[in-house]
């Protein structure tokens, strides 16, 4: 093997690429731009949103959204998060990161769009293209244990719970108690399986 091909970089296996557009029947799911400072803003400005997440403070300020857009947009990481965009207006964020070495889901949606099965079909789409991309991935999630949106959310996706542990909440500046769960590709296939 010649020198130049020893010294050239190999793309890790393990990463999914850049972050795609993903069409829904209501939805489209997008990278992120810079643009939507003010939309995340607004929406994590509200106390009903931000207390069920555990690294956005109170109160939420624009140089907060930037400093998180100007992360997220810099293609430093090969995590995704999705612009929750319906009829082009941003109403929340689906993500799927590495944190530790392990991929975690993490998602939100701006109040006035609860209740419309939103969020399931956004979270749907993002793990369907995530796991075609990477099929022997795992991906952790949790949950607040006063969240049980969110706990059936992450139930009806296929995702098995594997423990409960207390988190720090900056929105609640307290600890809360967090459920864990963890997601194959198996399970996610099986989902609609279950009775």
């Amino acid at each position: 093997m010649s020198a130049m091909l020893a010294e050239r970089p190999t793309v890790a296996p393990s990463m999914p690429g850049p972050c795609p557009v993903i069409e829904t029947a209501r939805l489209v799911l997008r990278p992120h731009r810079m643009q939507d400072a003010d939309a995340i803003v607004t929406s994590l400005s509200d106390f009903a949103v931000a207390r069920m997440l555990t690294r956005v403070p109170v109160p939420y300020d624009q140089e907060d959204g930037r400093d998180w857009l100007n992360m997220v947009t810099s293609a430093m990481k090969p995590d995704w998060h999705f612009a929750i965009t319906l009829d082009g207006v941003h109403v929340g964020v689906a993500s799927l990161e590495v944190r530790h070495g392990l991929w975690h889901i993490g998602y939100w949606l701006n109040r006035f769009y609860w209740g419309k099965g939103l969020m399931s079909e956004a979270v749907d789409a993002a793990l369907d293209r995530f796991l075609m991309r990477m099929p022997q991935a795992e991906i952790l999630g949790g949950a607040f244990a006063d969240n049980p949106a969110s706990l059936r959310l992450l139930e009806a996706r296929g995702f098995q719970i594997t423990g409960v542990r207390d988190v720090f909440s900056k929105a609640r500046n307290t600890m809360v108690p967090l459920v864990e769960s963890r997601l194959s590709q198996a399970d996610f296939a099986n989902r609609h399986r279950k009775s």
